[in-house]
């Protein structure tokens, strides 16, 4: 939200003092882009004797960070960015939001325009330009990834502390469950654990809104979540789950950013984002989902038990396999609850069976995702893996939400990959006539022995895992190679994540360089290296042959092969195609920086080469590129040390007579030399 201003302020007696301007630059998919837009922008001021500090928010965290100091002082705030930044600490001053891409294109005409910008008062949402450089993230999208990146930390804690205190304090009871004695420490433990559960879901309606409305919308968003998730408030046994999370998430940004533009007196104003809109929202969504979406979905699953309980007779294989895909699809949600509960009343009569087949399929999900992580590494982001570690340890457990954060990020591959796998392990257990004597599934009941026919069971849990996490293993790689977006930390296979409004820890400019593995002293003296090591004379090329960017890429991934750190060539060319199509590593100024994270190289390693004529990269200012760097690093390289040299190098790229240097050097000697003002 802005409004009309003045001119900047001037000084006293009548002399008007040195204009002081700040910036931010960020970008989603890379850190090159933010790093040249805020050496560009640094550049442009200083070339009009303007006072300007910049503030990076990179995938190594936000660096030069902008203090209440600076904001006080400033005439204006440059935000030139791709994701979102937040705006309101910037209330008051004049803010001029752009996509990163113009940060590097024209930071001249930006501080011009910066100058009589409207001012921020501080009720806006932040900033998502729509230009940018590269593909850009839906609003959507990058909601959902901030829902999901909130959430993991509460799927995680609430689920690994309710399956130790089952681990340590439980045991069977005669009259069923999986009992915790009632005054004891494992009980503290779990009930702990139960809060960090009952949080996930209205965190992840929460910071949805929150992403789409701003703060006036986290309220709503996650009173939204909690009434979809409590079906006792809509007449309903089980509540909407995290699907009903999803919808209220957005109904609630999607409220708040409509009551935002409805006019009001000027009076009413600073009171709209603290006490107006969030009552507001809060209220309509409530009823909404109580009377308006609540009872569908209450009528819905009570003739959805109706239906389950005239199949009793049918088809042991069929009926397991309908409950597997209801366990599965929704982890917890409606669906899941009315084939658990559905199988839990069944006990009661002395019909084990049902429950058996439900025992079998709860446990699919979280433990097929946590393998489908270690299956195919490069698809998943580090935050995933260890999320993925966590779901294998639920899974033991029964605790099936632990695949949520994977069907949260990711429904089209998971949410199908989960039922197929759910279906092969009821139908197995239903045709093997598994029983399971407690209302709860998944290997700690066989362990403790509720569980008859447990061999047949444990192939049940098995088969129905390998089959879920190869199938999701297939879709994800299959959306990847299409441009489909994945989870980074809010991720991408680096935030670069993520999706999502995850946080990313940062790096201080006065990290230490470390040495490049694989590297020796002979090699330093022999060939020459620079960039910690990194690259060496052997990776470095004066004439580049290819004529378009596939085959550049292929040609700078045999070059860095010249270095014996590349293990294979040809996942290295497909990762870093990869990486293209979720934007173009093309910088503008000539230059094009393509990168992998891959362990398809065994260390870190950087190449260099020119070309003449210059490859089309969709380069932000449409420029060819003359100069490419190509980064791979391996997916357990340590540290932040290949964004750390991605940034020195997109900064000191900025500076023309430097790249004048690289492209007159006469061999691969010369250009280590001129490489060697990095650092």
């Amino acid at each position: 939200m802005t409004s009309p201003a003045g001119p900047p302020p001037t000084g006293g007696g009548g002399e008007q003092r040195r204009v002081r301007l700040l910036a931010v630059t960020a970008c989603p998919t890379g850190i090159a882009h933010t790093y040249m837009a805020a050496e560009k922008l640094a550049q442009a001021a200083e070339s009009r004797g303007i006072d300007m500090k910049v503030e990076t928010q990179g995938s190594i965290g936000a660096e030069n960070v902008l203090d209440d100091n600076d904001v006080r002082q400033a005439d204006g705030v440059i935000v030139a960015a791709d994701k979102d930044v937040d705006l309101s600490r910037f209330a008051g001053k004049r803010v001029l939001t752009v996509g990163v891409a113009e940060g590097i294109r024209h930071p001249e005409q930006l501080i011009e325009r910066v100058l009589s910008a409207p001012v921020h008062t501080g009720g806006g949402a932040p900033t998502v330009p729509a230009s940018g450089g590269g593909k850009e993230r839906s609003t959507g999208y990058k909601a959902l990834m901030n829902g999901v990146s909130y959430m993991i930390p509460f799927v995680v804690v609430g689920g690994l502390l309710i399956a130790i205190s089952l681990s340590l304090g439980g045991h069977t009871d005669p009259s069923g469950g999986l009992v915790i004695p009632k005054d004891s420490f494992w009980m503290d433990v779990n009930n702990i654990g139960v809060i960090g559960f009952t949080l996930m879901v209205p965190i992840l309606s929460g910071y949805i809104a929150y992403a789409i409305g701003d703060r006036p919308a986290l309220v709503p968003g996650m009173i939204g979540g909690w009434i979809a998730n409590t079906g006792e408030l809509y007449d309903s046994k089980a509540g909407a789950g995290f699907i009903g999370a999803i919808v209220t998430g957005f109904l609630a940004g999607y409220l708040v950013l409509w009551i935002k533009k409805v006019k009001v007196p000027k009076f009413v104003q600073p009171i709209m984002p603290i006490i107006v809109i969030p009552i507001v929202a809060t209220t309509a969504l409530g009823l909404f989902f109580i009377y308006v979406i609540g009872k569908p979905i209450s009528w819905v699953f009570e003739h959805l038990t109706d239906w389950l309980s005239g199949m009793t007779g049918t088809s042991a294989v069929l009926l397991g396999a309908i409950l597997g895909l209801m366990i599965a699809f929704d982890m917890g949600g409606p669906v899941n609850k009315t084939a658990f509960l559905f199988g839990a009343g069944l006990i009661a009569t002395g019909n084990q069976t049902v429950m058996g087949m439900c025992a079998a399929a709860i446990p699919v999900m979280p433990l097929g995702q946590g393998l489908a992580t270690l299956l195919r590494r490069r698809l998943y982001s580090e935050q995933e893996r260890e999320t993925g570690f966590a779901a294998l340890f639920m899974g033991c457990f029964g605790i099936s939400e632990g695949a949520i954060p994977f069907a949260a990020a990711r429904p089209a591959q998971v949410i199908p990959a989960n039922m197929l796998g759910g279906a092969v392990a009821g139908a197995i257990a239903g045709v093997a006539g598994v029983e399971d004597a407690v209302p709860h599934g998944g290997p700690i009941v066989a362990v403790l022995g509720a569980v008859s026919g447990v061999p047949m069971f444990f192939v049940a849990v098995v088969i129905g895992s390998v089959v879920t996490a190869l199938t999701t293993v297939a879709l994800v790689d299959v959306s990847e190679r299409r441009g489909a977006p994945a989870l980074a930390g809010a991720g991408a296979a680096v935030p670069e994540p993520v999706p999502v409004g995850a946080s990313v820890g940062g790096a201080t400019e006065s990290a230490k360089p470390v040495a490049g593995v694989g590297s020796s002293v002979g090699e330093a003296e022999e060939a020459g290296e620079v960039l910690s090591g990194h690259l060496t004379e052997r990776t470095v090329r004066v004439r580049l042959d290819a004529t378009d960017k596939e085959a550049a890429i292929t040609e700078m991934a045999g070059l860095l092969a010249r270095g014996g750190r590349v293990v294979d060539a040809d996942e290295l060319v497909a990762a870093a195609l990869r990486r293209e199509e979720q934007g173009t590593t093309g910088l503008g100024e000539e230059i094009a920086i393509p990168h992998a994270k891959t362990d398809a190289v065994s260390a870190p390693v950087v190449g260099f080469a020119r070309s003449d004529e210059g490859v089309e990269w969709d380069s932000p200012d449409g420029t060819k590129a003359r100069l490419v760097f190509m980064i791979a690093v391996p997916e357990a390289a340590a540290g932040d040390e290949h964004l750390r040299i991605l940034s020195l190098l997109s900064r000191r790229l900025m500076d023309a007579g430097f790249r004048e240097r690289l492209l007159a050097a006469p061999d691969e000697a010369a250009v280590v030399e001129v490489l060697r003002e990095v650092g």
